[in-house]
C-alpha cells in the first residue's frame, strides 16, 4: 500500500506525486474538505488505504469548455460522481422554491458553483466525453433518487436517476464497502454478471428481469399514471429498506428495469472503526487557503460516534440512506480521534458536537438480535417503543467519562439532535441510566440551549409524522424546569416545529401557537416542510395518500399558504388573512 498523500485535485498535484495514472477520479459538487464528515473525503481515503490512487475534482465548471472534466484525463478504473453532502436542489432552493443566496459548502459561501441536479449534469458530461469509462454515482442525491421519486422542484414524478443521468452504476447508502468492492471488481476484470451481484449496488438493464424472489414494483409509467401505484411502491420500498435481510428490488422502466441489490449487513464495530481510522488532515484542501467555508467551520471540531437511526420519522431521509440499525464506533476509535484534535490548528479544547443523526442512540440495539433480523417495523419508537429495544444510556455515559479524561479537552457539547423518548415517557425516566444521562446532557454538554424537536403539538399531525405525543414534551419540560431550578443552571429549552406538513392546516398551526405548554418558551424555531425524495411525507405531499394506510390526507400545496403557516408565530395578522382556517 502506498504511503498516505494529500488527495490531489489538479494536474500539478498529480505530477508532484509522480503518478503516471489515476485509478479513480471523483467529481463532487462541494469544495473538497479532508474531514470524515464529508463523504468524498471518506471514500477517497478508504480507497487510498487499500492501495488505489484517487484524485478529486471539486465543483467542476460545467458551463465553459469543460476543461475541469478533461484536465485529469481518464481514470484507470472509473469515475465517481456525487452532488456533495446535500441534494443539489435542497442546497439551492428554499421550501418556497426560492433560490438561496449562499452555499455553505462553497468557499466564502458563494452560491451557484454547482448545477441543479448536479449528479445528472456531471454524469452526462462524463459519458459524452468518455463513453467507454464506467461512471459510478453515489452520495445523498443519487442514493435517495435510486428509484422513481417525487421531485418537489419540478412538481412531478421522475424516474430513477440512473435513467435520467445515464450512469452505469449507483452506490446507495454509505458507500465504503460497495465502492471498494466495485473498484476491485473492475480492476480484476470480473464479468458483468459478477459485478451485478455486488451488494448495495443499483443499475439499469434493458429487457425483463429474471431474478428469483425479487420484489417487483409497479413500473415508472404506472406510477406516473396512478398516484396509488406510486404510494404502494413506496410502502414496499420502505418496508424493504428497514429489513435486516431485504430482497432484490426490481422496478420496470421503459424497455428495461432498475435493479437495486440488497445492502451489506450493518457494519461491525471493527468495520466502523476502519472508516474513521484514516489519515484525514481534517482541513480544507490547500487550494482554499485563506478562504472561509461555512460548512467546515460548523463541523471542524465535531466527532461522529455512529450511523443510522431507528426513529423512523416520516419526513426524514436518514434511515433511507444510513439504515435503521445503529452502527457504532468503538470507544477506542472515538477517543483516539478526539485526542488527535490537539494537533489540529485552532483547536482550543472545545468540541462542538459528539454525536450522530441522533446523538443518544450510540450503542443501542435489540436485546434479541434474532427478533431484529425478522422485524419489519419502520420505527423502533413509533407508535410505541419496541419492547426488544435496549434504551440504556450506560454505554454512552461511559464514553462521556472516557472523553472527559483526555488531555487537552476542556468541554464537549452535544450539538446533534436527541430523542427524549429514549430516556423518558409520560410517567418519567424509564431506567436507572435515564436521569443521569439527562442531567449530564443539560449540566455538562449543553451550551446554554437544549434544542429538541417535538415537531408539532397536534396528535393528528404527529401521527402522520410518526412522532410521539406532545404530552411527552410536556413531561420533558417539567423535568427540565425542575433540574434548572434546583441547580441554578442558566439554560433554555428550545423546541423545533414543522409547518406545512401533510395533515397540517392553518387551524393546526393556530392551536400549536396557542398551546399553553409553550408559554414562556421561544417558539420561533419553525421550519416549513420541504418534500425531499424518498420520504413517506413527500409521498403524502404528492399523492394526498398515506402510503402506510392508503387513506387520504389533507395537503397544503399552495406556497403562499404554506408560507403563512410558517409565519404564524411571527405575524398573528395571518388570522385576519385566513379568518376560517382549514
Amino acid at each position: 500500500m502506498e504511503e498516505a498523500y494529500m488527495i490531489p485535485t489538479s494536474v500539478k498535484e498529480v505530477e508532484k506525486l509522480g503518478w503516471d495514472y489515476i485509478d479513480v477520479i471523483l467529481f463532487t459538487g462541494d469544495a473538497f474538505i479532508d474531514h470524515p464528515s464529508f463523504g468524498t473525503a471518506v471514500i477517497s481515503r478508504y480507497l487510498q488505504k487499500h492501495g488505489y490512487r484517487v484524485a478529486v475534482v471539486p465543483q467542476p465548471n460545467w458551463r465553459d469548455d469543460l476543461r475541469d472534466f478533461r484536465k485529469l484525463g481518464k481514470p484507470r478504473l472509473f469515475f465517481g460522481v456525487n452532488s456533495g453532502a446535500m441534494d443539489s436542489m435542497v442546497n439551492h432552493y428554499t421550501a418556497s422554491r426560492r433560490l438561496r443566496s449562499n452555499d455553505a459548502y462553497t468557499p466564502m459561501g458563494k452560491a451557484g458553483q454547482r448545477p441543479d441536479y448536479a449528479v445528472t449534469v456531471y454524469t452526462r458530461i462524463l459519458k459524452r466525453l468518455y463513453p467507454d469509462i464506467p461512471v459510478l454515482i453515489g452520495g445523498i442525491e443519487a442514493s435517495l433518487r435510486r428509484l422513481t421519486h417525487y421531485d418537489y422542484w419540478k412538481d412531478t414524478l421522475m424516474p430513477s436517476i440512473l435513467v435520467e443521468s445515464g450512469a452505469d452504476w449507483l452506490s446507495y447508502g454509505m458507500g465504503e464497502r460497495t465502492v471498494l468492492e466495485f473498484a476491485r471488481a473492475v480492476e480484476a476484470g470480473r464479468n458483468m454478471s459478477d459485478i451485478r451481484k455486488i451488494p448495495q449496488l443499483a443499475f439499469y438493464m434493458s429487457g425483463r428481469s429474471r431474478v428469483p424472489d425479487a420484489m417487483i414494483l409497479h413500473s415508472t409509467e404506472e406510477c406516473m399514471a396512478d398516484k396509488r401505484a406510486f404510494a404502494e411502491n413506496f410502502h414496499n420500498i420502505e418496508t424493504a429498506a428497514n429489513m435486516m435481510h431485504p430482497p432484490v428490488i426490481i422496478e420496470p422502466c421503459g424497455d428495461g428495469y432498475v435493479r437495486v441489490n440488497p445492502p451489506y449487513p450493518p457494519a461491525s464495530e471493527q468495520e466502523m472503526d476502519s472508516f474513521w481510522d484514516l489519515p484525514f488532515t481534517k482541513q480544507p484542501h490547500p487550494r482554499y487557503k485563506g478562504r472561509h467555508i461555512p460548512a467546515y467551520e460548523m463541523i471542524k471540531f465535531s466527532i461522529n460516534t455512529h450511523r443510522g437511526c431507528f426513529g423512523g420519522c416520516n419526513f426524514c431521509t436518514i434511515a433511507a440512506h444510513q439504515g435503521k440499525f445503529i452502527q457504532s464506533r468503538s470507544e477506542k476509535s472515538i477517543t483516539g480521534e478526539i485526542a488527535g484534535l490537539n494537533g489540529i490548528p485552532g483547536f482550543a479544547g472545545n468540541i462542538s458536537d459528539v454525536g450522530a443523526p441522533t446523538a443518544n442512540m450510540y450503542g443501542m440495539k435489540g436485546r434479541d438480535a434474532g427478533l431484529c433480523s425478522k422485524c419489519r417495523r419502520k420505527s423502533c419508537l413509533f407508535p410505541s417503543p419496541c419492547r426488544n429495544l435496549d434504551r440504556s444510556h450506560s454505554r454512552l455515559l461511559g464514553l462521556y467519562r472516557e472523553i472527559g479524561r483526555i488531555r487537552g479537552i476542556r468541554h464537549f457539547y452535544i450539538g446533534s439532535g436527541i430523542r427524549y423518548d429514549l430516556f423518558l415517557d409520560e410517567n418519567g425516566f424509564i431506567d436507572k441510566s435515564s436521569y443521569p444521562y439527562f442531567r449530564e446532557l443539560v449540566m455538562e454538554h449543553t451550551s446554554g440551549i437544549l434544542k429538541v424537536a417535538p415537531e408539532h403539538t397536534e396528535d393528528k399531525v404527529l401521527k402522520l409524522m410518526a412522532k410521539p405525543s406532545f404530552k411527552l414534551f410536556i413531561r420533558l419540560r417539567k423535568e427540565f424546569d425542575t433540574l434548572v431550578r434546583k441547580t441554578g443552571k442558566h439554560c433554555l429549552l428550545i423546541p423545533y416545529f414543522i409547518s406545512g406538513h401533510p395533515g397540517c392546516g392553518m387551524a393546526e398551526m393556530e392551536r400549536l401557537s396557542e398551546n399553553p405548554a409553550l408559554e414562556g418558551i421561544r417558539t420561533d424555531q419553525v421550519q416549513d416542510f420541504t418534500p425531499t425524495p424518498m420520504t413517506t411525507s413527500s409521498v403524502m405531499f404528492y399523492t394526498g395518500i398515506d402510503p402506510n394506510t392508503m387513506e387520504k390526507v389533507f395537503v397544503e400545496k399552495d406556497i403562499e399558504r404554506k408560507r403563512k403557516q410558517k409565519s404564524f408565530f411571527f405575524n398573528k395578522k395571518v388570522k385576519k388573512i385566513f379568518p376560517n382556517p382549514k
